[in-house]
C-alpha cells in the first residue's frame, strides 16, 4: 500500500512539474538570433500575424523583457498602439498587458516610456535621434550604467524626421558601438566594476514617411534602405516605420505617402480602410497610456497606423523572447 501511495504521489509530482510555467527559468539576457525575419515591416504588421504568435513567447516577453524607449511625437505610434491593444478583444487585457514607466506587476510587460533623455550629458538634447544624431550613444551608456536600470535588456530609439541625417556615418556606427559594448558578449557585460549582468538587445528603426518627399539622397526611402540592408546582413531587429507608412492594407506600395497613410495617388488609404471596417473586430482605438484616454498616434487622423506598429513591435518582442518568427507552437 505504501508503495502504491508513493507511486501515485510521484506521478502527481511529475504531472505538476510538467505543467509548470516553462518561462520560470528563462534567462534575462535576450540572445535570440534564429529564424530569418528580423525586420518588422508591413508583412508582419498585421493582426493575422499577431494572432499566430505562440502565446508562450508573448508570456515569455512579458516575464523577461524590460524595455527602455526614447522618442518624441512620431514615436507615439508604437506606444499608443501598445497601450490600446489590451482593450481590443477578449483576453487581450491579459495577453498584451503592459505598464508605463516600469514597475512590472502581475505579469505585465515592463515598458519604460521616454526613458533615456534624462540621462543625456549636460546641455545635450537627446529627446530623439533627430535632434542630435550622436547624443543617443553617450546617453544610452549613462542610462544603462545606472544601477537602477540593471534589469533593462531592450533599448529602442525613435526618429522624428530622418531626412538629411547621417545614417551611414553616425546612426549605424553608433548603434554598432552600443551593441559591441552592451550586447551579448559585449565589453561591458560580465561581473566586476563597470560591468552589468544583463545584455541588451537594441532595436533599430527607420524614419516615418514624408508625403511627396520620400525618394532621393538623404530622404526616408533611401535612409530606410541603408538601415534595412545593415540589419538584414547582421541579423539585427528593426521596426520599419517607413514601410508600414507607405503600404496600404492590401499591400500596395505608395511612394508618395506620408505618415498618416495619405497619398495623392492612393488616397487616405488607412482612414478609408478604417471607415469601412468595424471597431473592436478589425481595429481598435489607441490610447495615450495603459487604460488612458483614446488617442490617435500623433500626426495621425486614424488608428490603423499605430495599430500596425504595435503589431510589429510585438512581433519583435516575441522574436527576442525566443520565437523563430514562423512556428505556431
Amino acid at each position: 500500500m505504501k508503495t502504491l501511495l508513493f507511486s501515485l504521489g510521484l506521478l502527481i509530482f511529475l504531472f505538476i512539474c510538467c505543467k509548470k510555467d516553462k518561462t520560470d527559468n528563462i534567462p534575462n539576457n535576450p540572445t535570440q538570433t534564429t529564424g530569418t525575419v528580423f525586420v518588422a515591416d508591413h508583412t508582419v504588421a498585421q493582426e493575422s500575424v499577431l494572432r499566430l504568435i505562440p502565446k508562450k513567447y508573448i508570456f515569455r516577453a512579458r516575464k523577461t523583457l524590460h524595455i527602455a524607449y526614447q522618442h518624441t511625437s512620431h514615436g507615439t505610434h508604437i506606444t499608443y498602439g501598445l497601450f490600446g491593444l489590451p482593450n481590443y478583444k477578449a483576453g487581450d487585457d491579459t495577453l498584451f498587458a503592459i505598464t508605463n514607466n516600469g514597475n512590472s506587476v502581475n505579469g505585465k510587460l515592463d515598458f519604460h516610456d521616454f526613458a533615456l533623455a534624462s540621462s543625456a550629458p549636460l546641455n545635450v538634447d537627446a529627446s530623439d535621434l533627430s535632434v542630435d544624431e550622436t547624443a543617443f550613444i553617450q546617453t544610452t551608456r549613462n542610462f544603462l550604467d545606472k544601477s537602477e536600470n540593471a534589469d533593462i535588456n531592450v533599448v529602442m530609439w525613435s526618429w522624428c524626421s530622418i531626412t538629411g541625417h547621417k545614417v551611414s556615418t553616425n546612426y549605424i556606427p553608433g548603434m554598432q558601438t552600443l551593441i559591441s559594448e552592451y550586447g551579448t558578449g559585449g565589453s561591458k557585460i560580465g561581473t566586476g566594476s563597470g560591468k552589468r549582468l544583463n545584455a541588451v538587445t537594441f532595436i533599430f528603426m527607420t524614419g516615418h514617411a514624408e508625403k511627396n518627399s520620400n525618394i532621393g539622397g538623404g530622404k526616408p526611402k533611401n535612409q530606410s534602405d541603408t538601415i534595412l540592408n545593415f540589419c538584414k546582413k547582421n541579423k539585427y531587429y528593426c521596426l520599419d516605420y517607413y514601410n508600414i507608412d507607405t503600404h496600404d492594407m492590401s499591400n500596395n506600395y505608395w511612394e508618395d505617402a506620408g505618415d498618416d497613410g495619405n497619398s495623392d495617388i492612393g488616397g487616405n488609404f488607412y482612414l478609408t480602410w478604417q471607415n469601412s471596417h468595424s471597431k473592436g473586430i478589425d481595429w481598435y482605438e489607441n490610447r495615450s497610456s495603459p487604460g488612458g484616454s483614446v488617442a490617435f498616434g500623433q500626426h495621425n487622423t486614424q488608428h490603423i497606423t499605430a495599430n500596425r506598429k504595435a503589431y510589429a513591435m510585438w512581433y519583435i518582442l516575441a522574436r527576442i523572447a525566443g520565437w523563430d518568427g514562423e512556428s505556431t507552437n
